[in-house]
Formats: structure tokens, sequence, C-alpha cells
């Protein structure tokens, strides 16, 4: 069990939420013990009965707006931070990068968007308006989904988790405003739906790294490892509610952390003293290429479909109807998805839009995310290109001259299609 002193916090044994609030609401109650009030420690715990020291509150993600001093803590840490709040760099980027390879890393994602949807309607509503099947789900699991056009085009890819009485989406920065009044747009006059922003009332952490699972279990979370994808547990930090769950937005490793602005800092703090290299966004977005993650405005635009972006693990091809599902089933049904998501080692760097070529000249793709390498050593991108024209490990040219390799990666070879081959 770790016991860190000073502003740190100190944990405890976690476990799952007993919801005392037929509401859903925050009330919670807190007996001061001895040791309570020997040291005002942030305590990291969880009901274990009615009698105990702390009584854990239901998340029901209404946490009163709070100032916090995430990004003072961040700053002192040699965190460039932009004038919108995100953590850019830490001016560690190849050595953050190589932790989330043979370590672990901890990256801020609040500005991220995240969505609370609550109603009695919930489920059913997000049942028919993204392509997962959430009538499936129960509390405490988890999926990703794909918001799609009526034609199957992308908008985003959300992970959510089902809480008691409110599923969770978090989506990307870019498109958080948008998805937010879309849904709004689709609740009717009778649908028992709420719509609401929490993206500043809460913080994101996410752990990336083969030893996550490490610092779970140093932090006294060891039974959420081994957990299926989206299973998350309700805390709470010293009467602050937090939730953990399996994944990490870009992997079905690793693990997400999310929190009141009020813990970020204690949080924030213990996950770096347990082994973590912090990570700013410019190495996540590096990451993100290299882990083959789709994403809005670059691979998840209105030119693909959510087949061509190869989302399989978040489409349910089973459920009723739902926005974007008879463009799905037609696609799937006479084989027509006619280009696909790959990645692709350059010799050197190239511009975004770029024409893929083969043979000569023959156009078969076109580049959508671009990065440098380890240490600035080669390069790195994600594009499209049609089906039956290049196999893992043929070689494409970028642009006028930049030759290519093309390759698999992580989070795309990790989508289970019925029928996927390394040449479809």
């Amino acid at each position: 069990m770790a016991s860190i002193t000073g502003d740190l916090l100190l944990l405890n044994p976690w476990r799952s939420f007993s919801y005392l609030d037929q509401n859903g609401a925050f009330p919670w109650i807190q007996t001061k013990t001895k040791e309570h009030k020997q040291k005002h420690k942030f305590t990291l715990s969880s009901k274990t009965t009615r009698k105990g020291v702390v009584l854990a509150l239901p998340f029901d993600l209404s946490p009163p707006p709070i100032d916090h001093d995430l990004l003072d803590i961040v700053a002192t840490e040699g965190a460039k931070v932009s004038d919108d709040g995100i953590v850019e760099t830490f001016d560690n980027d190849d050595q953050a990068f190589d932790a989330a390879d043979n370590g672990v890393v901890v990256a801020d994602l609040s500005h991220f968007g995240r969505i609370r949807v609550s109603g009695e309607d919930r489920i059913q509503f997000l049942h028919n308006q993204t392509t997962a099947n959430f009538e499936c789900l129960h509390e405490g699991q988890g999926c990703d989904t794909v918001f799609v056009t009526p034609t199957a085009r992308t908008i985003d890819i959300a992970h959510a988790w089902i809480m008691k009485n409110a599923v969770l989406l978090v989506v990307s920065p870019v498109t958080s405003r948008s998805i937010s009044e879309m849904l709004n747009k689709y609740i009717f006059f009778n649908d028992k739906v709420e719509i609401q922003d929490i993206t500043k009332q809460t913080c994101f952490f996410v752990l990336v790294g083969p030893k996550s699972n490490q610092i779970m279990e140093e932090l006294n979370l060891g039974d959420l490892v081994g957990q299926p994808y989206g299973t998350h547990q309700h805390f709470s930090v010293n009467g602050m509610p937090i939730t953990v769950g399996v994944g990490n937005v870009i992997s079905e490793k690793g693990f997400s952390l999310l929190m009141s602005p009020a813990a970020a800092g204690s949080v924030w703090k213990t996950i770096l003293s347990q082994g973590a290299i912090p990570m700013g966004s410019n190495a996540w977005e590096k990451l993100r290429i290299f882990q083959g993650r789709p994403a809005p405005q670059k691979e998840l635009t209105n030119e693909y479909n959510v087949l061509e972006a190869g989302l399989w693990n978040s489409i349910s091809l089973n459920k009723g109807c739902y926005k974007g599902q008879e463009t799905i089933a037609r696609l799937i049904t006479y084989d027509g998805v006619k280009q696909r998501l790959w990645a692709i080692r350059l010799s050197a760097l190239a511009e975004v839009g770029s024409l893929i070529t083969i043979d000569g000249k023959k156009v078969v793709g076109k580049l959508t995310s671009c990065t440098s390498g380890r240490k600035e050593n080669g390069y790195f991108g994600l594009g499209y290109i049609k089906r039956q024209t290049v196999s893992e490990g043929d070689t494409v040219i970028v642009g006028d001259a930049v030759p290519g390799t093309v390759v698999e990666v992580p989070f795309l070879a990790g989508q289970r299609s019925p029928t996927r081959s390394s040449s479809s």
C-alpha cells in the first residue's frame, strides 16, 4: 500500500461505491477520526461499511465549479502551457514517447470533451444515435462508440462509461461542442434525456505503457487490472469523486482517471511519485499517430465512412436501427468498402493531404496525419489507401518523392472485423 506524505495522497484499498442516494446526488457522510484530525492529507478510499470513516458517493458527475491549481503544479515541473490551458510539453517528448513503449506515462487530457447524458431514456437515446450497442451494457461497463452522419461518414469516436444515473462520453476537443449541439438537436419533446458538457467541471488523466498495471497495484487498484475494456469503479478523494477505468482513449490497455479539479493536483503528484513520466499534448499527438488512432478533422471527416476508418470494435452489427445503420449494412453486405486506413513509415516529412501513389504514378490514397519519429529519426504517417492495392510491407510514394513503407499499428490491428485480411 502506497503511503505518500506531505501534499500527496494517502492511498488506501479502493473498492466499489455503495450508492447512498436514490436520486444520485452528492451527499456523503464523513466521520472525523483521531487519525483524520492528525494530518490534513488527501485520502483515496471508498465505503466499506455504513459506519466507516468515508461513506462514498454515487458519482453523478455534477461537481460544483472549483478553482484548482493543476496548471500551476505542472508549470513548476517545467510544463509549457498554451493560452487555453493545454499542457503542450514538459520538454521531454522523446523520453515520454519511449516510456509509453517501455514504462508508463501520465497525460493530462483535461482539454478533451466530457459530455454527461442523463435522464430515463439515455440508454435508448445513445443506442439510436451512435454505432455501439448500449442496450447490452450495464452499470460499471464501458465501450467505444462512433458518432456518424446518416450516410455513416465519421464525426468522432467517443469512449463511454455507463454509470448509475448517467452515461459519460469522452470525445475529442474539436468535436465536444458540435456533438453536444447535435445530441440536443435529436432530443424530441417526450424524450427524457439531458445533455450536459462537464469538461470544465472535471479533469481527465490517462496512463499509457506496459508498467501501467504496476502503478495500479501500487495504488491498491489491482482489482481493475485484467478487467474488460471500459470497466470502471468510483472512489472518493477526501470526499471528492474520482472514477478509474480500464483503457486510455488510444488503447484498450492502460487506465483513465476522471476527477474533480480540486483533487487533480494531488492525484497527479501521486502518479508521478510512483514513477510515471509526464507527457504533454505534443507527444500525445505523436503517440496517437504511431498507435494508429484516427482523429477528427484528420482521419475522421465527411470524406470517409466508419468502416474505411476500420472502427469495427465500435460498431454493433446486430442491433436495431440507428443513425448510419442502413449505409453500414449495405457496405458490409455488398463488400462496398473501397479503401482502408493504413500507417506508413516515411523516409522524410510529407505534407498532410499529399497523394499516395504506387507503380510510378497510380494514385491509391491520401496522407491524413504525419509526425516525426523517435528522436527525429524518420517519420510516420496515417493515410487512406484503396483496397486490394497494397499489403503490409509494400512501398508507396507520398507526395512527389517521399518513399514510405506500409505498416500495421496497434489500434488498427486490434480492430476485429468479420472479414479482415492484411490486404483488405
